[in-house]
């Protein structure tokens, strides 16, 4: 049964929204205080939670497409800003672990939810805590990834320890980085040899989002290399293929950021619409949305995508 008691969740009808930032979480340990952006409904109550993992130098300001519009549709989104945005000198000692720290951001809002509500305005007991899913683009994606189960393969090849989140329920992976090794670039391999993931263990409910004309510098194949979660992990059942579609996904960052190159509101919307429709179905919001998506974009005449299911 579909629950329709959250605002806007399980109707297509677009509310109002408020966006908070910086929201700030003191982190003892990371060397900064970890700034949030909170974008919510301004009614309705148990509102699920969309945390939210950026692009390689990018912020919580970015996103806005996505984050904007989840939200208007009854999600709380939170967006951390990873230290990586902050310009962390090479010689930094956190520079090496700087994907675990992401991942720790993430999972640090999590354990400090409360704290988040109560810098929001009006938000403070609307949360529901028992719908979570982690959603991230690129790096971020990746980032979120390690919360439904992903490991990272270390240098002597053994996956590492696990940092799944029992209470992430669904994730949405944008242009996720495939497996390392061989399939890195020289360039890939010297800077982020910490892209090398495991996705055996991944099997949470997952989306992959993909352009087929997304040609990274980070991999010597081509852009089936971001399909790689798709295809080897147990929990990522379904995958969106945009048709022409480059790393940006027609402009998901937003109007702001210049490295779009496939700039394309048409194909923003696709992503738009298709995450909505799926984390409404995988957080047990809408039983019907995710098929009823499926349906639309399989008989579009001239369809921007095709969705495939294992």
């Amino acid at each position: 049964m579909s629950d329709t008691t959250s605002a806007h969740v399980g109707t297509d009808t677009a509310g109002p929204v408020i966006s908070v930032g910086p929201v700030t979480l003191t982190v003892p340990g990371r060397g900064q205080d970890l700034h949030v952006r909170v974008s919510a409904p301004t009614t309705g109550h148990r509102l699920p939670v969309v945390v939210f993992s950026h692009g390689m130098t990018l912020s919580m300001d970015d996103y806005t497409p996505l984050a904007g519009y989840w939200a208007s549709h009854g999600f709380v989104v939170v967006q951390p800003t990873h230290l990586d945005s902050l310009g962390l000198a090479p010689d930094d000692p956190r520079t090496p672990l700087i994907w675990r720290i992401r991942a720790d951001d993430m999972t640090g809002i999590l354990d400090r939810l409360d704290a988040v509500e109560a810098q929001v305005p009006g938000l403070a007991g609307r949360v529901d805590r028992d719908r979570v899913a982690v959603a991230g683009h690129s790096w971020g994606a990746q980032t979120a990834s390690t919360l439904v189960g992903a490991r990272v393969v270390g240098a002597d090849g053994t996956p590492g320890e696990s940092l799944a989140d029992p209470r992430v329920r669904a994730a949405v992976l944008l242009c996720l980085p495939g497996t390392g090794g061989a399939d890195l670039s020289p360039l890939a391999a010297q800077y982020f040899p910490f892209m090398s993931p495991d996705f055996a263990e991944l099997k949470t409910p997952s989306l992959v989002v993909a352009g087929d004309h997304d040609q990274s510098p980070l991999t010597v194949r081509g852009p089936d290399w971001f399909t790689d979660g798709y295809r080897l992990s147990p929990g990522a059942t379904d995958l969106l293929t945009l048709f022409g579609a480059e790393h940006g996904l027609g402009g998901i960052q937003g109007s702001f950021d210049t490295r779009t190159t496939d700039e394309s509101p048409e194909r923003v919307a696709v992503v738009q619409q298709a995450t909505l429709a799926y984390l409404r179905t995988s957080l047990g919001l809408d039983d019907e949305a995710w098929p009823a998506l499926r349906r639309t974009l399989a008989a579009a005449g001239d369809p921007l995508g095709r969705i495939d299911s294992k």
